[in-house]
């Protein structure tokens, strides 16, 4: 290699380094969730930038100091991580899996041990409950057996029940485990050996840190990243009220097909899946039915990160935002309410409402749900 070629190669690697720490940063200051990532990402250009405009950005909405993540502790997490063999895959990178940058709040990085490829190949969820059935058991590897067959990737929660009977099942085939907690903690502690396997012939994906053992909160972000990456999701057995239905909704929001197993309404384990093929799910007896129907995504469901902010003010509305913060708090409460009702409701321009409510965001005084809806943060 040329001195030349040595000096960019050197650049391109101490660039990608800059981004990596810099989006470690802002992901892990305080009240930076995801949609806020984008949004401040979107609005200064850079993960760089956007740190150097948090401090300015909470005094507007109100905090007067913000806790940002020093870059010593972002390299520390990067090397603990390097350490424990695990890799990293930030938004912008080209091998990040193409139809979770197109849900609402895809994570900025995510974590992995294995064979990344995989998330190239066409994907589907299957989930399900962990008090499963023999019968619901038998199902699950017998859609997974098929499907890694017609050379589909069956992604799937690594709980015990339906899920760990479908990663056994295809883990010649390909199979991928989203993982609640740190990639270096096994839960539960009887999968650990199915852990291993993946990590070998499969695929270990997640979005917390090292050393993060799962806690309640995590599940239902664990199973939003399985509807996410995947085609679709199959329900094989679940209770109306559980993780799995969760699982299902995300896939529903996201316009990603949902498929159910049907089964004996007198048996609570198919309460949910029954409800499902009630309410449109496709009816699932073998993988056949899934391959028929687990075309792209619906168009006009997705909500694509990088685009959905308007961000730029113009010079006659930049006065404008002083007075209209006031209008603006008023119209919120406990009650969540979508953007552009605020906007309609105040006559302000969306440009005008969004940067104040990134403003009130940054300075933790509103949460932002599903669909850009906002509610005021409980006292």
């Amino acid at each position: 290699m040329s001195r030349r070629c040595f000096q960019r190669h050197f650049t391109k690697i101490s660039k990608e380094m800059s981004d990596l720490i810099s989006t470690l940063q802002l992901i892990r200051s305080e009240n930076i969730g995801p949609r806020t990532f984008y949004m401040l990402v979107n609005k200064y250009g850079s993960p760089q930038n956007a740190l150097a405009a948090l401090p300015e950005i909470a005094a507007k909405g109100g905090k007067r100091q913000i806790k940002i993540c020093p870059r010593d502790v972002a390299e520390k997490e990067l090397n603990k991580t390097a350490k424990a063999k695990i890799k990293m895959l930030i938004y912008s990178d080209l091998a990040y899996p193409n139809l979770l940058t197109e849900t609402y709040d895809a994570p900025p990085i995510l974590f992995y041990k294995g064979n990344a490829e995989l998330l190239r190949k066409e994907i589907i969820g299957m989930v399900g409950t962990r008090n499963s059935s023999a019968g619901g058991c038998a199902m699950a590897r017998k859609l997974a057996i098929e499907l890694g067959e017609a050379g589909v990737v069956v992604a799937s929660g690594l709980a015990r029940g339906i899920d760990a009977e479908a990663h056994k099942a295809s883990l010649q085939s390909g199979t991928i485990a989203v993982v609640a907690g740190g990639l270096d903690t096994v839960y539960p502690a009887e999968n650990e050996k199915l852990f291993k396997q993946i990590e070998e012939q499969g695929l270990l994906l997640g979005e917390n840190p090292i050393g993060t053992s799962p806690q309640s909160r995590h599940f239902p972000q664990r199973n939003r990243i399985i509807a996410g990456i995947a085609l679709g999701v199959v329900v094989v057995e679940a209770a109306k009220k559980s993780g799995s239905m969760i699982t299902a909704d995300y896939a529903l929001r996201e316009g990603r097909e949902v498929f159910a197993v049907p089964g004996n309404p007198l048996d609570p384990r198919y309460s949910g899946t029954n409800y499902l093929l009630k309410n449109g799910a496709v009816l699932v007896e073998n993988a056949e039915d899934v391959l028929q129907n687990m075309g792209a995504p619906k168009p006009g469901k997705l909500f694509e990160i990088h685009n959905d902010y308007e961000s730029e003010l113009t010079e006659a509305e930049l006065p404008e935002i002083e007075d209209a913060r006031g209008d603006i708090v008023g119209k919120l409460g406990l009650t969540p309410i979508g953007v552009d009702e605020i906007a309609q409701q105040t006559e302000l321009p969306v440009s005008l409402v969004n940067e104040v409510l990134l403003e009130l965001e940054i300075a933790g005084k509103i949460d932002r749900i599903w669909g850009n809806k906002i509610t005021l943060k409980a006292a």
